[in-house]
Formats: structure tokens, sequence, C-alpha cells
């Protein structure tokens, strides 16, 4: 591939080895896009010689059909980094009369797709909070590696069994991303350390923590991007509201929800004013199986617990309106960006200089070539520290 830089390829049904030389040396490119709020997937390019083991073996066989799995893994000057550990949903052919031109194209998404396959809607889990719930769902996949890391919810007890016996609803991926978002939580599967161990982490957004080497522009010899660029929108800042239900008092009461707080801090002084007010969809209704009507539906009589849980990670979402996005060769770079973090921004003058946090990274390589495009965010403007560091 790259001086400095070494691909290993893995592949199985579910335990994946490397892949032998020549199927090794016929990948043209790979490129894998992680991003919050939805899965990461990759897609790989090959090299598809007439008399090939791809042609030969690979294809008429059964490790390239989904969902067999696929790692893949970079090795930065020794230091290796699980890019992904998903499944290949599906793959795509293309024959050309040219010689040397013909491809085959594989593409799948992480291992969390096997949690979305079957629907799982019959099953009842009376008795069990959320995070022992999402627990007992992950367990059920403990075959690819995955290893469940929760935070338990302040806000959410199990439910009495003889007032309420919860059922899933979906598959064991919608369920759990569902639990989450009623807990104001994230859900996503990304890969260990070492290949074919992953993690699933159902908890807060965190947006704290130290922040990765910073990204550097206009700064001659120092800069180690290759572009950078910013825009706020100031005009999509708002207040936002959450109407809450008091069962036993018959009240319905709106309730303001911050946008800063100790997991979501303002990563800057400057922080833009509101210029709306906006009310934020509720959560679940306190007793799904309750008898209900239109009228009450009308009313948003939602558990105000529940409720404002949810709409404070939605407040959150919505108070990033300072973005940036960029791209960068990793080589100059000196490591990977990650996504899920922190990373400080330098040289782009007071306004946007300082912390950011990073929503997504799509890493593209090919031969001599291994860069990232990325996108970032932040909900607050000039740096909370007078000089930001390399």
């Amino acid at each position: 591939m790259l001086r400095g830089v070494t691909l290993t390829l893995m592949l199985g049904a579910v335990r994946a080895t490397p892949v032998p030389a020549e199927v090794a040396d016929a990948l043209l490119s790979a490129q894998v896009t992680i991003s919050t709020g939805q899965r990461s997937g990759f897609q790989l390019t090959f090299a598809l010689a007439k008399d090939g083991m791809l042609n030969r073996e690979v294809l008429p066989g059964r490790a390239l059909d989904p969902p067999n799995r696929v790692i893949l893994v970079a090795h930065l000057d020794g230091v290796p980094t699980v890019l992904v550990d998903g499944v290949v949903t599906r793959h795509d052919v293309a024959p050309s009369n040219e010689s040397g031109q013909s491809t085959l194209t594989v593409t799948g998404v992480d291992v969390s797709q096997m949690m979305d396959l079957v629907d799982m809607s019959w099953l009842s889990l009376p008795g069990l909070p959320p995070e022992a719930c999402v627990a007992l769902i992950v367990a059920k996949y403990a075959m690819y590696g995955i290893v469940p890391k929760i935070v338990p919810s302040v806000f959410f007890l199990a439910p009495n069994p003889l007032d309420e016996i919860p059922h899933q609803q979906g598959t064991d991926y919608e369920y759990v991303n569902q639990l989450a978002d009623e807990a104001g939580y994230v859900f996503y599967v990304e890969p260990g350390s070492r290949p074919g161990q992953n993690t699933a982490y159902w908890g807060p957004e965190i947006r704290t923590g130290q922040p990765q080497p910073a990204l550097s522009v206009n700064m001659d010899a120092a800069t180690n991007v290759e572009s950078l660029s910013f825009s706020f929108d100031g005009i999509s800042r708002s207040v936002s509201l959450v109407v809450g239900h008091i069962p036993a008092a018959h009240l319905t009461i709106p309730i303001p929800v911050p946008d800063i707080n100790p997991l979501n801090p303002a990563l800057g002084r400057k922080i833009p004013l509101p210029l709306s007010v906006k009310p934020l969809s509720a959560g679940r209704r306190l007793a799904e199986n309750s008898t209900a009507t239109a009228s009450d539906d009308a009313t948003a009589k939602f558990d105000i617990v529940k409720t404002t849980a949810r709409a404070l990670a939605r407040a959150s979402q919505a108070a990033n309106v300072i973005t940036a996005s960029g791209s960068l060769d990793v080589l100059r770079y000196g490591r990977l960006l990650t996504p899920r973090k922190l990373v400080t921004v330098r040289g782009a003058g007071p306004a946007y200089d300082g912390a950011y946090f990073v929503r997504s990274v799509t890493s593209s390589l090919r031969p001599g070539e291994f860069k990232q495009s990325f996108s970032l965010s932040r909900n607050a403007q000039i740096s909370t520290t007078g000089t930001v560091r390399p």
C-alpha cells in the first residue's frame, strides 16, 4: 500500500482469518465510514483477474456471501488499528473487455447488522430495567466478540410487572436503539483494540475528555490538513421546550430544556444567542398498554421524567450550530483521526480555533494514498483556552 502503512484483510463466516496473499494483493481500494447516529459502513474494491483466485475460488465459494465477516486492520508505523469489523451485505461484479479493468466491489456494515435480522416483537421482558434488557440482548451476539459497555440510566427503574409487562418491539437492534432514544442515550458497536473484539456502547453521548492532536490549517509547514472549512448557522439555535404531563395532578406543563450539561459542555466562550422557541417531540407514553384515545395522544400526556431525558439529548444535538468539514493525509497528520471524540483546531482564527466534536470520519485507502475526510461540530465560538496546543 503505502510506506509506513500496511493492511490486513480478514474474512470468515463468524471467525475471520487473514486472506491469502493473492487476494490481499488484488485489493485496489478500501473506504470505511464511521458516523454518529448510524452504522459504520465499508466498501472494498478488488481487481478481478479472469484466472485469479477471486474468480476461481472465492466468488464460487461462500467467502463473500452475506453475512460473512470482514475485518480490515491498518498498521500505521507498526501500530495496528481495526478500521472496521463488519459483515458483507452485497457484492457487485463489473466485467470489462479491457485487460485488468474487471472489478469486484464488496459492500457491508458493522456487525450490529446481525442484531437487525429477526423481528422479536413477541418477546416479553417483565421486571427488567432498560440496561438489563440491553445486556441480555447484546449477550446473544458474543460469537462476534461483542462486549456490552452500558451506562445505567438514572431516570429509569424496572417496571412493576403488576402494572406493565413490556414487550420487545422490532428486531434486537431496533429495540436497543428505542431504549437508548427513550433514555436520551446513543447505541453503537465499534471495533475494539484487537481484531475480532467489539464494544457495544449504550449510554450518553460524551463530549468531554482529552482532545486528539490538533488539526492545523494555514500554518505553513505546520499545516497537517489538506482542507478545512467552517459554517455558522446561528439562526438554527433555539430554546427547546418539552411538554410534560403529571398524571396524578392531571397537569400539563411546558419545561425549558438546557442544551449544555456536564456531558455536553460549552466548547467555546461565546455561546450563540437562541433566536426562537421550539417544542421537542415527546417520548414514549407512560403506559403503552393502557387504554388511550386519539384525544389523549393529541394532548401529549407523556411521562415527564422520560420525556425530559429524551429532550436533553435532542437539545444538545440541536445546539451544534457551528460545523466544520475537511480532509487530511494520515501520514502527514501522524495518526488516525477517531470519530466520536474531541479534536482541537488551530490556525483558523480566534472565532474557530479550539475543541470540536468529531461527528464522522471516512477513511479512504488506495495504493500510495491514505486519506480521511471528516466533519466536526460544536456549540460555541472562541477557544476556552488562550493557546491551542499541537
